[in-house]
């Protein structure tokens, strides 16, 4: 990116078989990540050494399968679920790492906190015992209008940025999906959630 900083590659891994991971992983992913807790438990033994991350929308009810086990929560989209994360971890005795979810583009079909109360809410979580913020995780809207799409991507860096500023644990700028990674790279985010255009199309 723009910014000299490494593009971290984490394969989005669901409905996809172990074999087809455990390939991924051997070419160089550096770390996998999946969208259900289900399916994080039933084949994280079988996968091959990797990191773990977590990138779905997450029930309060299903975080005990996922603390101390995935090294990053990417979506951290409510205070509830941020509660429940430190609690568990606090519970016990460690510290996870979590993005805060940014939604980027004002929709109502996808959670994360407005951009308006990102700073706000990054000093809160920042501050919870239990939780080590380590960024922002963003998906930018389905648009054909690529100047908004750079618009909103600059946003996410810049709160990034200012967000480096306020902690040395901030790394990570969560955005890019296969659709639309290679302007997110260009636009400073340091971190790409890619399925598909590793994989193939999903088989449904």
């Amino acid at each position: 990116n723009p910014f000299g900083e490494r593009v971290m590659l984490v394969g989005a891994i669901k409905t996809q078989t172990v074999d087809a991971i455990n390939e991924a992983i051997t070419a160089g992913l550096d770390a996998v990540a999946e969208n259900k807790p289900q399916e994080f438990r039933d084949k994280n033994d079988y996968l091959l050494p990797c990191t773990r991350h977590f990138i779905g929308h997450l029930q309060t009810n299903k975080v005990k399968y996922l603390v101390g086990k995935v090294s990053l929560i990417h979506s951290c989209d409510r205070d509830e679920l941020a509660e429940e994360i430190a609690r568990l971890s606090l519970k016990h005795g460690l510290i996870s790492d979590i993005l805060i979810q940014i939604n980027i583009g004002e929709e109502t079909s996808k959670g994360g906190y407005a951009y308006e109360t990102a700073q706000e809410t990054f000093a809160r979580l920042s501050k919870t015992d239990g939780l080590r913020v380590k960024g922002f995780m963003a998906m930018l809207p389905e648009s054909e209008d690529e100047a908004l799409l750079r618009a909103l991507a600059r946003k996410m860096r810049s709160l990034f940025d200012w967000a480096k500023t306020q902690s040395a644990d901030v790394e990570y700028l969560s955005m890019g999906m296969s659709g639309d990674y290679p302007l997110c790279i260009e636009e400073g985010s340091n971190m790409i959630r890619v399925g598909s255009t590793i994989f193939g199309a999903r088989d449904y």
